[in-house]
């Protein structure tokens, strides 16, 4: 399979540190971009993986079954990771739906998945970053999600200021 850009898609594992059963799973795999160069370009966004955006550029070292796990972030795509439990409705495919509709009309790209009742935020930095962060901090206060950021800017810092 190949996606527009022409490259083939592969899939990118990272080993993951769990810490009193969090995350769930001790790898996480990721879709991505492969380079041509030893490099990927990551194309979804991850769930439980730190610092890592989609759109990154990371090293990958296939090991003797060749699978691709990830090293060292080559360059950073700017994105921002934002992690939601989602507690309204709790967390039914409807209540993520919506969250996913209300950030989208800020541009802003997510993901949910049933279990845990997650969405993943995908925050570009064209996005109003301030706008984002006050509809995140008011989902916090309704206590309609709890809110991780799994990976944050420069940029993303600077507006929250």
């Amino acid at each position: 399979m190949t996606n527009p850009d022409g490259g083939p898609y592969v899939k990118v594992h990272f080993r993951l540190e769990v810490e009193d059963d969090w995350p769930p799973a001790s790898v996480e795999s990721l879709w991505a971009v492969d380079q041509g160069d030893g490099t990927v370009r990551l194309d979804n966004t991850p769930w439980f993986v730190e610092e890592i955006a989609c759109g990154d550029i990371v090293e990958v070292e296939p090991d003797e079954e060749d699978v691709w796990w990830a090293g060292a972030v080559v360059r950073r795509s700017g994105n921002c990771t934002i992690r939601l439990i989602v507690l309204r409705e709790g967390g039914s495919g409807a209540a993520r739906q919506g969250v996913i509709n209300a950030f989208q009309e800020l541009g802003v790209g997510g993901e949910g998945i049933e279990h845990f009742g997650m969405v993943a935020l995908n925050v570009p930095p064209t996005a109003d970053l301030a706008k984002v962060q006050r509809l995140l901090d008011h989902g916090v206060a309704q206590e309609w999600w709890y809110m991780e950021e799994g990976c944050i800017t420069d940029q993303w810092r600077a507006a929250a200021d």
